[in-house]
């Protein structure tokens, strides 16, 4: 098999050639990291690899019936973590952080035969919505080198849209799965809160926002890895019923009758949406009208900004923690020096947060959480724009040296929560869409639909209610045989 072939195959064609003896595990590994060597210096998609060691463990394989047993994969770095490698989670501090233990994800993974070969790019403690981290540089987008990939799954995105695997373990805490998929033209399903492996020790994941899974080039492939990892750990904080059935035959079901879906093209924070935007979701609501469908113009009577306000002060309150932390293992005070200045501010604004406003902070969650409940009762999906904009430059949102020593200043006069508000506000203007699902804990997904006159990807987001990934993947698998599926058509690294 030549990089051509390879990179044209997904996860579950590769597995089927391993089963039918057309091609071993090791050649797939050497072809994954012949595409590595080949693009990664541009890309900068990973950060380290683990090569002898995984070819080592290639010589120990066993084959089973294993739907993507010996197929090649990246993690993501931040919590995906494996015993004996460098998990930096983007950071300074962490450079030389080697981890103790496999992650819960990851052991399911080795259970399920996916062969591990490195990590991948990130923004410091996944904090941000690009990947440019001070300590490993920022990636950049196969489709065009000047613009970003997103975040914080940006790394793994990079990855899967250049070829190097065909799916990449990915987290989302705010849109980390969903925002990047929608830059690279990839497939991004964040999970129901509960639904995945979590820890050991990080159950809660920034108070249930968060979650581990993968992006993927095909939907079969995030179905199957859904499949694979979907459980019920007895320790876990959140919990959501398993699913009786294989999500992977979602693809063979069709609907009892006409859907309701419900549209809104207006950002729920207020800020400019793109025409490019616009044109995606109205692509969509064309075809699905076109298939019988009803499509409502309508948006849940949710107030969006003070939503995200209530997000940030729990990101606020999670970064005290892990800075307090890591002060106690290194012994000695942190200070802005040691890490990047969203991740200082947000320590310091969390230092002020009270627990009575943290508390509420999450039963503004909850009160959110409810009125998506009876939302769904009318409407089998939510779609919006998955993001504002196309991806943006490289370096447009990361802080010149001018504007941190402004914010530095301003924060130490003015309202802390507002000034945080207001220094994430250029990056929540390209991204205001995927937040609410991670304070709710529904499923959502991006779907790449549209690429716009600049030939770069924009996807449309889809919600559904608490544990029916199910109604999402089949609705993706009708969308990704269509004419509406617009996933990395124009992508060099696959022309090429």
């Amino acid at each position: 098999m030549n990089l051509q072939t390879y990179r044209s195959l997904d996860a579950t064609d590769l597995a089927e050639l391993i089963r039918k003896k057309e091609m071993t595990p090791k050649e797939l590994v050497l072809l994954s990291f012949q595409q590595l060597e080949r693009v990664n210096p541009e890309l900068n998609a990973v950060t380290s690899h683990r090569k002898e060691r995984v070819l080592a463990e290639v010589e120990r394989f066993q084959a089973m019936d294993q739907p993507l047993g010996g197929v090649p994969m990246l993690l993501k770095n931040i919590s995906q973590t494996v015993q004996g490698e460098k998990m930096t989670a983007g950071s300074k501090l962490l450079q030389s952080n080697v981890s103790e233990q496999d992650s819960n994800l990851v052991k399911r993974l080795r259970e399920s035969g996916i062969l591990m070969l490195g990590h991948t790019n990130a923004p410091e403690f996944g904090l941000k919505n690009i990947s440019e981290p001070e300590l490993h540089g920022p990636t950049r987008n196969p489709w065009n080198k000047r613009y970003s990939p997103g975040g914080s799954s940006g790394g793994s995105a990079a990855a899967v849209a250049s070829g190097i695997v065909p799916i990449a373990g990915a987290s989302d805490g705010g849109g980390s799965i969903r925002i990047p998929a929608s830059f690279t033209g990839l497939f991004g399903l964040k999970p129901t809160r509960g639904r995945t492996p979590v820890g050991p020790g990080t159950g809660r994941q920034w108070q249930g926002a968060a979650i581990d899974f993968a992006v993927s080039r095909s939907v079969r492939d995030s179905a199957t890895m859904l499949d694979l990892l979907q459980t019920i750990q007895p320790e876990a904080a959140f919990q959501t019923p398993l699913f009786q059935g294989y999500y992977r035959d979602e693809r063979r079901k069709g609907w009892d009758k006409p859907l309701r879906v419900a549209v809104s093209m207006e950002s729920p924070v207020g800020t400019p949406v793109s025409e490019d935007a616009r044109l995606a979701v109205r692509k969509t609501t064309k075809w699905l009208e076109d298939n019988g469908h009803e499509v409502e113009e309508v948006t849940p009577e949710i107030d969006g900004k003070d939503l995200m306000r209530n997000y940030y002060l729990m990101n606020c309150g999670e970064m005290s923690a892990v800075i307090l932390t890591l002060e106690k293992a290194l012994g000695r005070p942190l200070s802005e020096k040691d890490m990047e200045i969203e991740t200082w501010l947000l320590n310091q604004a969390g230092k002020s947060v009270t627990a009575a406003e943290f508390t509420m902070s999450l039963a503004a969650w909850d009160t959110a959480a409810a009125k998506m409940a009876d939302f769904h009762k009318a409407y089998d999906f939510y779609i919006t724009p998955a993001t504002a904009f196309i991806a943006p430059d490289v370096g447009e949102l990361t802080h010149s040296k001018e504007s941190k020593e402004k914010l530095l200043d301003e924060f130490e006069r003015g309202n802390k929560q507002e000034l945080i508000y207001e220094m994430f506000l250029p990056s929540l203007t390209y991204t205001p869409f995927t937040q609410l699902a991670n304070l709710t804990g529904q499923p959502a997904m991006s779907v790449p639909v549209y690429v716009s006159d600049q030939g770069m990807p924009l996807g449309i987001q889809v919600m559904a209610s608490k544990g029916r990934e199910d109604l999402l993947l089949r609705l993706a698998f009708q969308m990704e045989q269509s004419e509406l599926w617009e996933g990395m058509n124009e992508n060099p690294y696959f022309e090429g």
